[in-house]
């Protein structure tokens, strides 16, 4: 009789420098294409495959799904079940996947300049303006959450401290305007994608002006005097960024 043949198992694929730096270790993690934007989709918070996969255009599903499997080998982002009526599978970021904020953050900062004209190729989501947004709201003196509109869509963010505080965080009010599976424990989600449920201050922009408060070249308050924004709200918050 024949032998039973085995299975072939492939080795996992070895993806590494062989570099005692910190910053090739970091690149053994998160070097692969695709993996930061991954990064930067779940700073809003939990998020299906299929979510995704409609917000990461250009990658293809087979992509998607090694690089979430990567991520969850190397501690950055986990997956677990919604409970119901949602019960659906989501991936959110550990502590460790989120410690990648100050990172996406400075990648934003410094290709800001690249982005001086779009090009009819390039896709285009309202919430990935919010990271240069978190660095312009994160030392207001009141906190609260902050609505952006911009002709692309809606977004919000937390001004003040820039990230989410004990009581309600951006997540939640992503989970509350609609986002289902975006709902995430407080701390978890700095942005969201949508309008929020609970805003203290709305902001409406066009896309050139987010961008110039980006890049430094100009403030909310002078946004607002030359007509360039329009902040509304009746609380401290809004005020302050009224430049009140």
């Amino acid at each position: 009789m024949p032998r039973q043949q085995q299975a072939a198992t492939r080795p996992p694929r070895r993806r590494s420098y062989d570099q005692f730096c910190a910053a090739a270790r970091s690149l053994d993690s998160v070097g692969d294409r695709w993996t930061l934007l991954i990064v930067r989709e779940l700073l809003a918070g939990p998020r299906r495959y299929t979510d995704l996969h409609a917000d990461l255009p250009g990658v293809s599903t087979d992509v998607l799904a090694s690089r979430l499997k990567d991520m969850e080998h190397n501690g950055l982002a986990t997956r677990r079940r919604l409970p119901p009526p949602a019960a659906a599978s989501v991936y959110e970021l550990t502590e460790r996947g989120r410690g990648l904020l100050p990172v996406l953050s400075a990648l934003a900062e410094w290709g800001a300049p690249a982005l001086d004209e779009r090009r009819p190729t390039d896709a285009v989501r309202a919430h990935w303006f919010a990271l240069p947004l978190l660095r312009v709201l994160d030392g207001t003196t009141h906190a609260g959450v902050v609505e952006v509109r911009l002709d692309e869509g809606e977004f919000h963010v937390r001004a003040g401290g820039g990230t989410p505080e004990a009581g309600r965080g951006a997540g939640d009010d992503a989970a509350d305007a609609g986002g289902g599976a975006r709902e995430s424990p407080v701390g978890a989600a700095v942005y969201g994608d949508g309008p929020a449920a609970h805003a203290d201050a709305r902001i409406a922009l066009d896309v050139e002006a987010c961008l110039a408060l980006g890049r430094g070249e100009l403030t909310l308050a002078e946004a607002v005097r030359n007509g360039r924004a329009e902040v509304t709200g009746d609380g401290p918050l809004a005020a302050e960024l009224r430049g009140e």
